[in-house]
């Protein structure tokens, strides 16, 4: 027998002999049917409890939001009677048919915002209405009689009505307070002239209830629900109506002709003082049970009802029973763990050996492991540091080829106008000869004065013999890759003073296109100046057999974007060739006249500064390019000696 077989046999011989199954069955049988008994005990215990404390919060809700809603209404109790006393109503109502019943209506229509109401209007002796605060509405109150509403028969008796209902015209939910308005009141007989009613809309009451883990709705002393927090509810008897009763209500035209339906409200039993549970067979309220609470609104012969949902209280017995349900089985399962220990605790001496042996195992094949993913990671991190230094050298290489490039082409373009810039120097020294052999004779001569002018000349023309010298070296230096704000005009003028000669031997008009205000851009000064005379000198080369050459240089802001464009009146670019302009060794021109590098180096170029460089041919003829880069702010320029 192997040592794990015998460690099981001394085991097995070692636990406690079990309980016959007879016994095992019973034993489950008692424990089941007093977890069920506790269970339903701590229920019962739960249920009485959530009932009690949610008709707490039931009566503390209901108590505040009926004082809420009285508040609400009887602070407008007053507002008619004040606007009755007002001298322009009364004025009006003295002679209504004489008078602009505009001003009343401004004035009215004022008040009401002013206060918060609904509608404001004046009722005539005859119930007719003759101002109103809608008066600019489709359904307006004016011309309508309310001769029939109980706030008009109780303020023309002299006394301030009150009523709530359906407006006929706008069919909207209200409470009207009426007064009347005296013109006479010193005689013991007088009587009120006319009736001020004030309407007030409920929605703002029913707002605040529907923030309210309840629902609350207001009955009528016919039991119709006049207010609700559910939409669903409003307009709803409680009870079912006879025929009778609705033939009343009808005859009132207090609810207009809504059909009154039943609530579907039932009793499931009461509960407590003034408090029942209850459900709904239909309406929006029909898929759950409410604890209902009444309280009495004797302002108004109101009954305010709250429906609370049952909701946490079957959660709470759900909880409890769990609850205790859970703590039963504890002990239960305690009671089992004690005699489950002896047991276990042999098996947990006979495993604790071979987990012993078994977790020094793992430790070691851990430990060697460890050791040959170090080695490997620090291997691999050798090979990244390799590469990464690798990239860098390639990238550093790059960029010398890509600047050794760029140069190249410029020095490629020194060459293009080399022949019109010796031209430029060639007629100076010619003249500096000659004024130097009069300078010599004059001096013979003793002219002094005449001498001198000639020497005057003489440094007048090496003067500008340096402009044009420092003007190449300018164009022909290295760019020192520093960002700086570059003024986009000056710049411009700057490339064109490198095709001088060239410009005046082929007679070309130079149209300038720009805002009075500089233009600032952010970038290398000598790469855009690179691309600029790139794109000039092509422009020269493309209006050769024109006969009449014109160089258009403009530049523009659009959306925090400057553009520049050089355009020229030449042939264009072929459709063809449009889209290959910036690629590498692609030229149109003859073999010999360049490399095809130009525009490629200066779209580079562009890319670089963060902006772009397109090609287009123009509607009227010739090309167009436009170098688009970011509009800078000018903060600091230094001034550069080629700008003056």
């Amino acid at each position: 027998m192997s040592n794990t077989d015998m460690s099981k046999a001394d085991i097995h011989s070692q636990t406690p002999a079990r309980l016959p199954p007879r016994w095992r069955r019973l034993w489950l049988l008692v424990i089941s049917l007093g977890l069920l008994l506790c269970m339903w005990q701590a229920a019962q215990l739960a249920r009485e409890q959530a009932l009690s404390n949610l008709q707490d919060d039931a009566e503390n809700e209901l108590r505040l939001s009926a004082a809420n809603l009285n508040g609400y209404l009887l602070r407008y109790d007053y507002l008619p009677q004040m606007l009755a006393t007002r001298e322009g109503v009364q004025r009006f109502l003295a002679a209504p048919d004489s008078q602009d019943s505009m001003p009343l209506n401004m004035l009215l229509d004022r008040f009401r915002f002013t206060a918060g109401v609904s509608d404001v209007y004046l009722l005539n002796r005859d119930g007719d209405t003759i101002a109103a605060s809608n008066w600019h509405r489709s359904n307006t109150f004016i011309g309508q009689n309310y001769a029939f509403r109980s706030y008009y028969t109780e303020a023309i008796a002299g006394r301030q009505g009150r009523f709530y209902g359906l407006g006929t015209q706008s069919l909207e939910r209200g409470y009207f307070f009426s007064a009347p308005v005296w013109l006479d009141d010193t005689s013991p007989d007088a009587k009120p002239d006319g009736v001020l009613v004030i309407k007030v809309l409920l929605d703002e009451v029913e707002e605040s209830w529907a923030e309210q883990d309840a629902e609350l709705f207001v009955t009528d002393s016919d039991n119709i629900i006049f207010m609700a927090s559910h939409p669903g509810l409003r307009m709803n008897a409680l009870y079912s109506l006879s025929d009778e009763q609705r033939r009343v209500l009808r005859a009132t035209r207090r609810y207009a002709m809504e059909p009154l339906a039943s609530s579907g409200i039932g009793v499931i039993a009461p509960y407590g003082l003034g408090s029942q549970l209850v459900s709904f067979s239909q309406g929006p309220l029909s898929k759950g049970n409410y604890l209902s609470l009444t309280r009495p609104i004797p302002e108004f012969g109101w009954q305010m009802h709250i429906l609370k949902p049952l909701t946490p209280v079957i959660s709470a017995q759900w909880v409890a029973a769990l609850m205790a349900g859970s703590l039963y089985s504890l002990i239960a399962l305690g009671a089992g763990i004690g005699w489950q220990r002896l047991r276990l605790r042999r098996e947990r001496e006979a495993f604790a050996d071979r987990e012993r042996h078994t977790l020094a195992r793992v430790r070691d094949e851990l430990e060697v492991s460890v050791e040959r993913r170090t080695r490997d990671l620090v291997a691999s991190n050798q090979r990244l540091s390799d590469e990464i230094e690798e990239r860098r050298r390639a990238e550093a290489n790059l960029r010398q080829t890509q600047d050794e490039l760029i140069q190249a082409a410029k020095l490629a373009v020194l060459g293009q106008l080399a022949a019109g810039i010796n031209h430029e120097l060639n007629q100076p020294l010619a003249a500096i000869r000659a004024y130097a052999e009069n300078a010599r004779r004059f001096m013979a001569l003793a002219r002094h004065e005449k001498a001198d002018a000639n020497l005057e000349q003489i440094v007048e023309l090496t003067e500008r013999m340096a402009d044009i010298s420092a003007q190449l070296r300018q164009f022909s230096r290295k760019s020192s890759e520093r960002q700086e704000t570059i003024s986009v005009q000056a710049c411009i003028d700057y490339a064109l003073r490198l095709f001088q000669s060239r410009l005046r031997e082929g007679n070309i008009t130079i149209i300038h296109e720009w805002p009075d205000e500089t233009l600032w851009v952010k970038g290398d000064l000598v790469r855009l100046e690179q691309v600029l005379v790139n794109l000039i000198g092509n422009a020269l080369q493309a209006m050769k057999a024109e006969p009449v050459p014109q160089l258009t240089l403009s530049a523009s802001i659009h959306h925090q974007q400057v553009h520049i464009s050089v355009a020229d009146n030449g042939p264009g670019i072929p459709a063809e060739h449009l889209g290959h302009v910036f690629e590498p060794f692609f030229t149109t021109k003859a073999p010999g006249s360049g490399l095809g590098l130009g525009l490629s180096i200066s779209s580079r170029i562009m890319d670089d500064l963060g902006g772009k460089l397109q090609a287009a041919n123009r509607p009227e003829g010739g090309a167009c390019f436009t170098i688009t880069l970011p509009h800078s702010t000018l903060t600091h320029v230094q001034e550069r000696s080629h700008y003056a």
